[in-house]
């Protein structure tokens, strides 16, 4: 869709860009928005800047791109099909577009839009359907446009499909306050439809690594966005920043949407965040989330429950270790269970909680599945059992975020009577 047309003069097309070198400049919130889509869209992206945000290092460290840990320099462009200029200083971002216009390779400048030969639409996605909407650079008219189309499409005002015979045709405000919003497990589809709503109408997004990262890319260059990356073992966000930061910019006017993994009440913190606001005389609104535990497995093929195999499942968090004295869990009771154990954060001691349910007397050939990145492009599915699962998760490389399930519903096939 192309808006403005006394003084757009930008051509709006579609660019393949599977296993072509996309180069990116600078690794701020800028990158943080734009990276997901590159890398779901299959470009070779290499990113140059000396220094990261937690989430896109994370994303590095994930393999998912190459980043070159230094300051941009030319003849970085050689061989690029596409490149974006994303730092903080205009000197260097000039600079890139400079070298593009020499090499003809189209780049965005992302602290001047008009000043690159290449802008990136206000975009969305919808069951498969990319909507871009440009207008003159007006970022904020395009954003609004592209919003209202989106909800149009998500709510059934205008169809998303050509009916069968027929031939083929061609933010409003919210008021200040904090949205808990429930991102769902990774898929940028699984976020609810209130939650999507209410991102679009955000003035600061406080997101954290596990959050759907595509939905970033959606948001409108105004918004700010805040990361709370909370890598395990890691770097990490203090929980009491975190609650500063909503609190002081809803007090500044500003409709805040904490964007959260999974559910915001299921091992995220979001009561904490909750009684912190309310005590602050904060309003709040929560918005569940589709949980994990639940949502990773069934898109992996392993229902927690089902008929006859498991009554009981139990969700529980592998933030502490057996027997460590602050751990509220009881191994021995759980190794006692029949039904389904699902454990989360549970990656890095996949050992001692095998040895722990072994040991309260769990059998050692009880199937368990872990699945890493679930709902994700690249997600990867392990099975085995009790008592091999810890050296095979090992041989296999397996990293978090992943969830571990375990029981006899692992076992189950869609052939299982």
């Amino acid at each position: 869709m192309l808006g403005g047309m006394a003084e757009e003069h930008h051509y709006l097309v579609g660019l393949d860009l599977t296993g072509r070198r996309v180069v990116v400049i600078g690794g701020g919130t800028v990158a943080q928005r734009r990276l997901p889509r590159l890398v779901r869209a299959g470009a070779a992206v290499e990113l140059i800047s000396p220094s990261t945000t937690p989430a896109v290092g994370a994303m590095a460290d994930a393999g998912e791109f190459v980043w070159h840990r230094r300051r941009y320099a030319e003849g970085d462009l050689d061989g690029a099909w596409y490149a974006l200029a994303c730092t903080d200083d205009p000197a260097v971002n000039a600079a890139v577009c400079a070298e593009a216009e020499r090499a003809r390779v189209f780049c965005v400048r992302a602290d001047a839009g008009i000043e690159g030969s290449a802008v990136t639409p206000a975009s969305g996605e919808h069951e498969g359907l990319l909507v871009g909407v440009l207008s003159g650079g007006a970022f904020r008219r395009s954003a609004a446009v592209r919003d209202g189309l989106l909800d149009a499409l998500r709510s059934g005002a205008v169809p998303d499909s050509v009916p069968q015979g027929a031939e083929q045709g061609h933010a409003l405000g919210h008021p200040a306050g904090v949205a808990l919003v429930g991102g769902g497990p990774g898929d940028p589809e699984l976020i609810t439809v209130r939650g999507r709503r209410l991102l679009a109408r955000a003035d600061v997004v406080v997101a954290d690594r596990l959050a759907p990262r595509e939905l970033l890319d959606e948001l409108p260059p105004q918004v700010e966005v805040v990361d709370a990356a909370k890598i395990p073992y890691g770097r990490a966000a203090s929980q009491d920043v975190i609650n500063h930061t909503l609190i002081e910019h809803a007090r500044a006017g500003r409709f805040v949407v904490r964007l959260k993994g999974g559910d915001p009440y299921v091992f995220g913190r979001g009561f904490e965040e909750l009684l912190a606001c309310v005590q602050a005389g904060v309003p709040v609104t929560v918005v569940p989330g589709i949980t994990s535990p639940f949502a990773v497995p069934a898109v992996a093929g392993v229902p927690v429950t089902h008929r006859g195999v498991a009554h009981e499942v139990v969700v529980v968090s592998g933030h502490l270790p057996p027997g460590h004295e602050d751990s509220l869990v009881d191994w021995e009771a759980l190794g006692r269970l029949r039904g389904t154990l699902v454990l989360m954060m549970g990656v890095q001691r996949l050992a001692e909680f095998a040895d722990a349910l072994l040991d309260a007397g769990r059998p050692a050939d009880t199937p368990v599945a872990v699945i890493q990145d679930g709902t994700m492009r690249n997600q990867r599915v392990l099975r085995s059992t009790l008592k091999a699962i810890a050296a095979d998760a090992a041989d296999a490389g397996i990293t978090p975020p992943a969830i571990t399930v375990i029981g006899p519903v692992v076992s189950l096939t869609p052939d299982t009577p």
